[in-house]
């Protein structure tokens, strides 16, 4: 078995509880999955933002984005702009709504990961916030992990 092996395995099951975690929060608090909330932050993040940017960022299809943004448009929290220079494309833009559960929710993710994570020493997160970057880095690099 590789060294790396275990590695993988405790990565993905962290993720997992992290991730469960911080959705049950958000879904009870606030009405709104994880998901949600990260690509609502993505669209506030990323300026003039399409579905191929949070493609890109997130690293699942097309398809399964395009889903996912029209389920943010149905619920009143991002609205299609067209695309000044593309008339095949959209600029996904937070609405009034959106802005608003975007910003009730920032604070429930920050608190659950600051409890979730409150028993391993800052120092010893910060090494791992440092892998973890070089390591996404090199994999975007490569575009390993990425579907179209």
């Amino acid at each position: 078995m590789s060294p790396v092996t275990p590695i993988f395995t405790d990565l993905v099951r962290v993720e997992t509880r992290l991730y469960n975690a911080l959705s049950a929060r958000l879904r009870d608090e606030r009405d709104v999955t994880l998901g949600q909330f990260e690509f609502l932050e993505l669209i506030d993040r990323i300026p003039g933002c399409r579905v191929l940017d949070i493609v890109a960022d997130v690293a699942i299809t097309v398809g399964a984005v395009s889903k996912a943004v029209d389920r943010l448009v149905a619920a009143g929290w991002v609205v299609r702009i067209p695309h000044p220079q593309d008339r095949r494309s959209s600029v996904l833009r937070l609405t009034p709504e959106g802005e608003k559960t975007l910003s009730a929710c920032r604070p429930i993710v920050e608190d659950e990961l600051a409890a979730l994570t409150a028993s391993v020493p800052k120092a010893d997160l910060a090494k791992v916030g440092a892998t973890m970057a070089a390591l996404r880095a090199t994999l975007e690099a490569g575009s390993t992990g990425q579907q179209s």
